[in-house]
């Protein structure tokens, strides 16, 4: 039995403890990175095909003629073709609730960014400004105290419910909108009540085409003046000229942002402009803590072993 990882880059193996996943099947190819024009050669004897971000579209899937088991080393499946691979009988097994813990833990360190303009400051003490400064401390940048403010969370899954609890360790007052699913849900309020009285709020929900541009102009316009917005949910979800023309504004208090519509972003995206006030991006690295790579690596494991057992 055959394996092949087409983009193990992704998950930086060497910090990990691969034994459970070498001894899984008896061959494994390993690659770091793999680009369209080498997948189908390199899926072409595989039995079971990892891959994070690698499409595995109709085509590739059609002329993959041993291909038993597509593994995602990602909760999205979006880049499989999920009908054909169902027409072929081949599973595809993704890996859920793995990064629950280092997500939120991100979230809340960019929520504490924007309300503190700690890298504002950490970059003006760099430049100098501190140490030519007549007084002991700099008040350049307004600091928010986030106790008693309201986070709106919109997506009450695993990660929403995660960073609503750490905004409720700091005092918040949590907002949850209403299911996109239509279902009346308890304790929900609707988004536009949510939008208007939110001080900050985060996005978890999954990128759909009911979702994708939610954050767009009127959406922005709706949010209380001066609030903050956090993604570290998919970049998808946000009209990102619009975000930019809303930090220029100044009707948004500051973006933090995890995720962009393409990754990684070319040089002349929108948000990577130099004029955007309160902005702050990562490179897409709220999963990536060394615990949260390992459970999604022992979760494809067990998806592997659990196909292999039911064989």
């Amino acid at each position: 039995m055959r394996g092949v990882f087409l983009d193990t880059l992704t998950m930086k193996l060497e910090e990990l403890d691969t034994s459970a996943l070498q001894s899984a099947l008896d061959h494994w190819d390993y690659y770091e990175s793999t680009t369209p024009e080498e997948t189908a050669a390199r899926i072409a004897d595989a039995d079971v095909v990892l891959t994070n971000k690698v499409v595995l579209d109709r085509t590739l899937i059609e002329k993959a003629p041993k291909l038993k088991l597509i593994c995602v080393c990602a909760t999205g499946t979006n880049n499989i073709d999920l009908q054909a691979a169902q027409e072929k009988g081949i599973p595809v097994r993704n890996v859920a609730g793995y990064t629950g813990t280092s997500l939120s833990q991100h979230t809340i360190a960019l929520l504490l960014a924007l309300a503190t303009r700690w890298h504002l400051y950490h970059r003006d003490v760099q430049q100098g400004h501190w140490s030519r400064s007549p007084v002991f401390c700099r008040l350049d940048y307004p600091v928010m105290e986030l106790a008693g403010k309201k986070l709106g969370i919109i997506g009450y899954g695993d990660l929403g419910q995660k960073v609503a609890r750490l905004g409720e360790a700091l005092g918040m007052e949590i907002l949850v909108a209403e299911s996109f699913s239509g279902q009346s849900k308890p304790g929900r309020v609707p988004l536009s009540q949510l939008l208007a009285e939110s001080d900050a709020i985060s996005l978890h929900c999954p990128l759909t085409p009911q979702t994708r541009q939610l954050v767009d102009r009127r959406f922005l316009n709706a949010m209380k003046p001066g609030a903050l917005l956090i993604n570290t949910a998919r970049g998808g979800l946000v009209d990102e000229a619009a975000l930019a023309d809303a930090l220029r504004s100044g009707q948004l208090g500051g973006t933090a942002l995890d995720v962009l519509s393409a990754e990684p972003p070319p040089a002349d995206h929108p948000l990577l402009a130099d004029d955007l006030p309160n902005l702050v991006i990562t490179p897409h690295n709220a999963w990536i803590s060394r615990e949260s790579r390992q459970r999604l690596l022992d979760g494809v494991v067990e998806n592997i072993r659990s196909w292999r057992d039911a064989d």
